[in-house]
């Protein structure tokens, strides 16, 4: 028997949940809460197995009950149930270790085959989720530039080479006074004291190439 609590500040769709789980022998609702923390305090004190959850209640809302229920109670498998399928709040929550997010849109039947699938230890997202995180891993990657310019990363790239400030000035057509202006600035943003430290720290970090 799966055991199930429901958390969701909304009553009558606490009554609509339950309502639809009682019709399945092998799934019984053991408690309903209406907000973050009573998600909590029954993980606490109550043995189950899913948590069916909404993200938007008031007081603790779903990610941070999620956050504190995943680190005390790992063996709760988190189904988050929601509206809200923003990108940010898609991976907060995808980051903190739910077992599945779907929508509020979810027929029955899906939901049903959700439940045992979670309990089963198989992940679920929504198709609607899951065409977030393909559209996000098809994105390349952003590169880590610890804060500089692209005419700083520029510069920098001539003092890995060994240029001098009078070749840097030469080759991007702007004054010495110019380039040791820029240069101060990629010290402070790479935290180092010269231009040695700058090149070796730049290779390091693979922000230049070595060609």
């Amino acid at each position: 028997m799966i055991q199930i609590v429901i958390a969701d500040d909304h009553p009558l769709l606490r009554e609509g949940l339950r309502r639809i789980l009682e019709f399945e022998d092998g799934i019984k609702v053991v408690a309903e809460v209406g907000d973050g923390q009573g998600a909590i305090n029954i993980a606490r004190t109550l043995e189950f197995d899913i948590l069916l959850m909404d993200l938007n209640m008031p007081g603790v809302n779903g990610l941070e009950a999620g956050r504190v229920i995943r680190r005390e109670k790992p063996n709760i498998g988190i189904l988050v149930l929601t509206v809200d399928d923003s990108d940010d709040k898609v991976f907060q929550v995808l980051q903190i270790g739910v077992a599945g997010y779907l929508l509020k849109d979810v027929d029955s039947k899906t939901l049903i085959e959700s439940i045992y699938k979670v309990y089963n230890g198989e992940p679920i997202l929504s198709p609607a989720v899951t065409g977030k995180l393909m559209g996000q891993l098809s994105q390349p990657p952003v590169k880590n530039t610890c804060g500089l310019s692209d005419r700083e990363l520029e510069i920098l790239h001539y003092v890995v080479q060994g240029s001098s400030n009078r070749e840097i000035g030469i080759a991007l057509f702007i004054s010495e006074k110019t380039v040791k202006n820029h240069l101060s600035s990629i010290y402070r943003k790479l935290e180092v004291e010269d231009r040695t430290q700058a090149a070796l720290k730049a290779v390091k970090l693979k922000l230049i190439q070595l060609d």
